[in-house]
């Protein structure tokens, strides 16, 4: 029968064996979580952005997000104050639309957009030229347009009645190339919660109206000063 002492020294060995698997355990859910922030060269500029409350309620004013393009060509991306208003943001992402589909079936998507163009603008979205992130990693540059075009206003006038959801939307050129060739336009549009952390940075989250479920979508715009 073991005596008080070695009683003691087993109780000690056991408690530091778990406290060691829970340092571990934390230390591995930290890591998992820095490789998903995206590591931008001004990336001290995004812990502005990340001020989101608790909990997303979707309000009159939630701005309208759209991600569309043909699977075998680049994604548009298309921001609006409502889903029947013009896009006040339009931009072509130097993204192939099959490659954020891969993305978004891992269940989390960040699309960063960084600006050094230092125009002083008064809205950091009123920026031309973006360099463009996916989940850290540096997809290419972009810049915004200020008018759409021929398939980019097709969509957006297809989705005018459509405040969230995801699919496939007929082709524009019903005989044309993209069509022969088995292509599909396809889109994800959804409401988003809009947080300024400054004149230079803001950020959209994608709100899920039943609080569970589908990815999760967040996009940034930063301006380096």
């Amino acid at each position: 029968m073991p005596s008080l002492m070695e009683t003691a020294g087993l109780v000690s060995l056991l408690r530091q064996t778990t406290d060691d698997r829970r340092t571990k355990a934390v230390g591995t859910g930290i890591l998992r979580v820095l490789k998903l922030i995206p590591m931008l060269t001004s990336g001290c500029k995004m812990a502005a952005l990340l001020g989101r409350p608790n909990k997303a309620l979707i309000s009159d004013d939630a701005p309208t997000i759209t991600l569309f393009g043909y699977r075998k060509g680049r994604v548009s991306l298309a921001i609006q104050e409502h889903p029947k208003s013009s896009p006040v943001f339009l931009i072509e992402l130097p993204i192939l639309t099959h490659s954020l589909h891969k993305e978004m079936a891992s269940g989390l998507v960040k699309i960063a957009m960084e600006s050094e163009t230092r125009s002083h603008k008064k809205k950091v979205m009123e920026e031309h030229l973006w360099a463009v992130y996916c989940n850290g990693r540096k997809s290419g540059y972009s810049v915004r347009r200020k008018q759409g075009t021929e398939d980019e206003q097709h969509v957006m006038q297809l989705l005018k009645g459509v405040s969230m959801g995801a699919g496939v939307l007929p082709c524009m050129h019903e005989s044309g190339e993209a069509q022969e060739a088995g292509d599909q336009l396809t889109y994800m549009r959804a409401r988003f919660e809009r947080v300024v952390g400054s004149k230079d940075s803001e950020a959209f989250y994608m709100i899920n109206p039943d609080g569970n479920g589908g990815p999760e979508l967040s996009i940034f715009f930063v301006r380096i000063k």
